[in-house]
């Protein structure tokens, strides 16, 4: 008889992040997780206050990765403005923070800069796939708009460009953006560097499985299908459009959060988030982690941020060559990216690694 290694006591808990669309589906793949959160987890006890105030931002950075891997790998949907959601979200925290300073205020402008980004994303998206802008034009357009914001808080930089106590700053940027607070006037919990970092890990660690879940769903097999071949997905009655809609107002959500979690670990913000080089990061970590990978996203960011930080402190220039070189060599050595080619080579390898012939009699392969 063969053995299922999906029976178990954990396999109830795995079966809704488990499905044809994501890699990792196997116990040991789930210990292997287990053990990076557990290792990221362990960052600031490690090595301190000052890892966990520079780790934070790297997360957030990894959850904005994973909010156009979600679009573009699993949609199709290549939104080279995703920053542009982004510093929407961070924006938006400092002005309701600023304007309101206690606890209410950070609570409100984390909810408020979330809300906003998600409309922002909703009202791009729906002018795009309703007016019928497709492939290669949704690219140029998402883009536009994340220089048009950048062009734009740039040269906010008088104090009529305030909205209330908040000045846009131009490109000095915004200052003084409170820290992530929970409460109500001054009951509530303030969230320090330390906790910040906690926070971040849990935000990144929850929209990661909760993703898993939907690519999963239905809703997800819709997606794919429509990235994979759009006609005849509506051919079988599924409205694409709306497939494509809310994709991208739930990958615009996430880069939001991302804003808001970077804007108060920094207690600051500045146009350069909506740049042509902040634009473009995002879609590196896609393309060398694997666009279809939400984890391989993550590692890329998490390893490009760290190696593009060392250059930074060593004062080397050449971290954009070099992230620009990765990239090119990704693309034409492993376009899929890193992480499924990693997966190939493990599948390729146990294709090839036959049962032994003096196996005992009734002897089975467990598979994964």
């Amino acid at each position: 008889m063969s053995v299922d290694s999906s029976d178990g006591p954990l396999a109830g808990l795995r079966r809704p992040f488990e499905g044809p669309n994501t890699m990792g589906n196997t116990p040991a793949f789930w210990l292997g997780f287990a053990v990076a959160v557990t290792v990221l987890a362990a960052l600031p006890v490690l090595f301190g206050y000052y890892a966990a105030e520079i780790g934070a931002v790297f997360l957030a950075y990894a959850l904005l990765g994973v909010s156009l891997a979600f679009i573009w790998g699993y949609c199709g949907i290549l939104s080279f403005g995703q920053v542009a959601f982004f510093g929407i979200g961070g924006y938006a925290f400092g002005v309701v923070a600023i304007n309101v300073p206690t606890l209410t205020g950070a609570t409100l402008g984390l909810l408020a800069a979330v809300a906003v980004s998600t409309l922002a994303a909703a009202a791009l998206g729906y002018f795009m796939f309703y007016g019928g802008v497709r492939d290669v034009y949704v690219t140029i357009l998402t883009l536009v708009v994340a220089l048009v914001l950048y062009t734009f808080t740039g040269q906010t930089a008088g104090g009529e460009w305030a909205i209330g106590d908040a000045r846009l700053g131009g490109f000095n940027g915004m200052s003084g953006v409170p820290d992530l607070a929970i409460g109500i006037g001054s009951a509530g919990l303030e969230i320090g560097i330390v906790a910040h970092y906690y926070v971040t890990l849990g935000a990144l660690v929850a929209t990661y499985l909760g993703l898993r879940a939907l690519v999963n769903s239905r809703f997800g097999y819709a997606m794919v299908a429509t990235r994979e071949d759009e006609s005849r997905t509506e051919m079988f009655g599924y409205d694409t459009t709306f497939i494509k809609f809310a994709a991208f107002t739930i990958g615009g959500a996430i880069a939001g959060l991302s804003g808001v979690l970077f804007a108060t670990q920094n207690n600051y913000i500045d146009p350069s988030v909506f740049g042509i080089t902040a634009a473009a990061l995002p879609v590196v970590w896609a393309s060398v982690g694997g666009r279809t990978s939400l984890l391989g996203t993550v590692g890329a960011a998490l390893a490009i941020q760290f190696v593009d930080y060392q250059l930074a402190l060593s004062g080397s220039e050449w971290a954009l060559v070099i992230i620009g070189s990765l990239l090119v060599f990704v693309v034409l050595v492993m376009p899929e990216g890193v992480a499924p080619r990693l997966r190939d080579l493990v599948v390729d390898y146990r294709s090839s690694d036959p049962t032994p012939a003096d196996a005992p009699a009734g002897a089975e392969e467990v598979s994964d």
